[in-house]
């Protein structure tokens, strides 16, 4: 029989309205068992961990995602796979975590959960509840279909450092600009497995340390020195530079200097696109080719969800500038199309 577990951290999937406030509060698993009886058809064996105390996702953070890997992790060889319930604001920031802490994952890991919360007539939760279930437990001659960390969502499976949440009202919550989609549930599950990454070789590796000590500057017209430097010269290790179209900035002489001052105090910056669809392309125009020079790093068609991530993760492992530069252009879990 076919073991799952349910690691059931909190979320909308989970919530009922107080009775007092009219606000959505959580509730226990067990009363999510009672609004899906299809699930005692399932002919699967349902384990089930629950956080205790349910958690909202805007509460999650690096040490919450280490737990998460730890209790994948120790029962990594009892489970064919796992389904992660979870709130959809921070799901995909959880779900590319994930993927880079879960070295040669060779099993599925599902992350999943609803707009509306699971009592309500209208709920999406019951079918990304169940087909999660069912991609999960979905094999290839012996082998499970998909061997990645993975968000599903309104009938489409996506990786999960590939997807961004896009909408905080439609069912179709969530959408992968840069990336096919792994799988597709219509009157069959539809599997597109050129997308999907191979079965890995070795065994998994858990790497959970994190160094969160990052800074985001958001550029836009008339950004001041202030505003900037904020950022560039505060105590930050790295730094994620929001740029526009293909990575391109300000060509401001103080604008430029900020930056060479940031990297010269040996901080990392990291040049992605406001846009969610395409490509930096550091050189492409004028307005970049001056960061390419100063070695600003690329992070190609990652998320930001994926590069907040990535690299907090690569950060707190015992590498060098050079390295940590270097792996942020790579891909290391399918991340990014250099």
């Amino acid at each position: 029989m076919t073991k799952i577990l349910i690691i059931y951290t909190g979320g909308t999937i989970g919530m009922v309205n107080d009775a007092q406030t009219g606000a959505l509060i959580p509730f226990d698993f067990k009363q999510i068992q009672q609004n899906v009886p299809e699930l005692a058809r399932l002919n699967y064996q349902l384990d089930v961990h629950s956080f205790d105390p349910i958690l909202d996702s805007s509460n999650m953070n690096p040490v919450i995602w280490a737990e998460l890997a730890g209790i994948i992790g120790d029962s990594y060889h009892d489970y064919d796979g796992f389904v992660i319930l979870h709130g959809s604001d921070t799901m995909a920031y959880t779900a590319s975590a994930l993927s880079f802490m879960l070295k040669n994952l060779n099993k599925p890991v599902v992350l999943t959960g609803s707009q509306l919360p699971i009592g309500e007539i209208r709920t999406d939760a019951k079918e990304n509840l169940i087909t999660a279930l069912e991609i999960v437990a979905t094999k290839n001659k012996g082998k499970a279909m998909v061997p990645e960390v993975c968000i599903y969502f309104d009938y489409q499976l996506f990786r999960g450092n590939r997807a961004i949440k896009y909408n905080s009202e439609k069912f179709e919550a969530f959408l992968s600009p840069n990336y096919h989609i792994l799988a597709e549930a219509g009157v069959n599950l539809s599997f597109y497995s050129n997308y999907i990454n191979p079965h890995p070789l070795e065994e998994l590796r858990i790497q959970s340390r994190f160094n969160a000590n990052i800074g985001v500057l958001k550029l836009y017209p008339g950004i001041t020195p202030q505003a900037v430097q904020a950022i560039t010269r505060s105590s930050v290790d790295a730094i994620i530079l929001e740029t526009f179209g293909s990575g391109n900035t300000t060509t401001a002489s103080w604008f430029i200097a900020s930056l060479q001052e940031a990297i010269d105090q040996d901080k990392l910056i990291v040049d992605i696109s406001q846009c969610q669809g395409g490509s930096v392309e550091l050189g492409k125009y004028e307005t970049s080719k001056r960061l390419q020079q100063m070695g600003i790093i690329s992070g190609f068609d990652m998320t930001f969800e994926a590069t907040v991530t990535k690299l907090m993760y690569l950060m707190g492992q015992d590498l060098s500038h050079a390295q940590i530069a270097f792996l942020m252009e790579q891909s290391i879990r399918g991340e990014l199309t250099s």
